[in-house]
């Protein structure tokens, strides 16, 4: 079967894929809501559907004591390679409501951009799987067997996924791990992710008196936890943006200078990317530039932060209490349970005795390095190569995606990061958009993987 056969596929069938990706994106499975979690059950009832539709040897609805795992199959041949696709059908919530131009679970296509909340991470990117398959099996050019797992707890630090892939080794045996929920540098340079940060999230809440005061009359007497709050975590990182936790940077890996060479050739306007983001100055660690800031040095950044009145007009008010939502962005060789430790040692050791605090961890993942001289990778790089004219270029991102160490621990499977998306569709964020080409290139670009991949699998 030549490209072109498929190129003309995507095409022909390019409004049905579209709309039925649309029919997954007006789900609003949000993982960390409870109040959807009948959502999150037709989602998963909705990729069964499309997956029995596209031709799997068996589809099925995998239970756990959380959001269910949708597994399907293709096996073709035993003795030819098997790709185990990944990818996770829960999203962000959709805060603040009010600043997306469209509503969030109504997808709509604007300047050739579809805008949804799931459409980029990671609904658009695992179904461009799910369809590149179906392009595949509908023209009976299948070159590899196909295992797919989508799960429903991404957004909430899979929780169940690590039981799940420990008691399932055997159904999910395959040579390499494809997944799709990064981006790449641009249409015009498409890249493929090598790194990922690690993470450590946690959650503080500082007490001060046993309830809330008049600010009047005990203003100056009684500490604020707000302001305290504010002042313990302005000492977290010093004038030049370091961390100042002990230990933080103790098991960092330095990149070479090569290293760091490579990295500088990845096409970065620093002007261009402050005018996107309506910013005047970046800001980052001394010494580092915002590339690398990015992609191979570990952050500590606060994500939430409230306490006291927060509603319309005023109220003069003493808080009891303040909170905080902290995550640190890890880097190799640095473990998250580690640095969750060494931050709530700290935490601890520097609160005044005017307040109480408590550290909450929620969840966490250890950064991951893929290797770029595997046969994998040699299969993505010539999928870009025949499929865009481009060699893609290797890159560090500075997203998470834990599930890709636990791959490698409890699978012995590297991971390829076949990032669809850009940094621009705003994921997590108000008006979350995947490019329509994007979608459709990608359904290309996956189909020339498995092809490269069974031709080199070849010896």
């Amino acid at each position: 079967m030549e490209h072109t056969d498929f190129k003309k596929y995507i095409e022909e069938n390019k409004d049905r894929f579209l709309s039925e990706l649309f029919e997954l994106l007006k789900i609003p499975s949000i993982s960390s809501d409870s109040t959807q979690k009948a959502e999150i059950i037709r989602a998963a009832a909705y990729l069964k559907e499309k997956f029995e539709a596209s031709g799997v040897d068996k589809a099925e609805i995998c239970e756990t004591s959380g959001n269910p795992i949708v597994y399907a199959e293709k096996i073709i041949d035993p003795s030819l390679p098997t790709v185990l696709i990944y990818g996770h059908y829960d999203v962000q919530p959709v805060d603040p409501i009010d600043l997306w131009d469209s509503p969030p679970f109504e997808p709509a296509i604007r300047d050739e951009k579809i805008y949804a909340r799931g459409a980029a991470d990671d609904k658009g990117q695992f179904y461009a799987h799910i369809k590149a398959f179906d392009a595949m099996s509908s023209l009976n050019s299948l070159f590899c067997n196909v295992k797919f797992m989508i799960e429903g707890e991404e957004e909430v630090g899979s929780e169940n996924l690590g039981i799940f892939v420990a008691a399932n080794k055997e159904k999910l045996a395959a040579d390499v791990i494809l997944i799709s929920d990064t981006s790449m540098l641009s249409m015009d340079h498409p890249s493929i992710t090598t790194g990922l940060k690690g993470l450590s999230y946690l959650e503080v809440e500082v007490t001060g008196p046993n309830r809330d005061l008049h600010s009047g009359t005990y203003g100056g007497a009684v500490g604020n936890p707000i302001n305290i709050l504010s002042k313990m975590i302005a000492s977290l990182t010093d004038d030049n943006n370091c961390v100042t936790i002990p230990g933080f940077y103790d098991k960092v890996v330095e990149l070479s200078e090569e290293e760091r060479a490579r990295i500088a050739t990845a096409p970065f306007s620093e002007e261009a990317y402050k005018k996107e983001l309506e910013v005047d100055a970046l800001a980052g660690e001394a010494g580092y530039t915002a590339l690398e800031q990015l992609g191979i040095r570990p952050t500590l950044d606060v994500n939430g932060i409230w306490g006291g009145y927060t509603g319309e007009g005023a109220k003069t008010v003493l808080p009891s209490k303040a909170y905080a939502k902290i995550s640190m962005r890890l880097v190799p060789d640095q473990n998250s349970k580690e640095i969750t430790k060494l931050f709530t040692d700290h935490f601890n050791a520097i609160a005044p005795p005017q307040v109480k605090v408590k550290v909450m961890p929620h969840h966490g993942g250890e950064p991951a390095v893929t290797p770029i001289d595997s046969i994998a990778y040699k299969a993505a790089e010539n999928a870009y190569e025949e499929g865009w004219g481009k060699k893609p270029i290797p890159t560090r991102d500075g997203g998470s995606i834990p599930i890709v160490a636990l791959f490698e621990k409890e699978l012995g499977l590297n991971s390829i990061l076949l990032g669809l998306g850009l940094d621009s569709d705003a994921i997590h964020s108000p008006n979350e958009s995947f490019g329509v080409n994007n979608f459709l290139k990608g359904i290309e670009t996956i189909i020339l993987f498995h092809k490269h991949f069974a031709l080199l699998s070849k010896g």
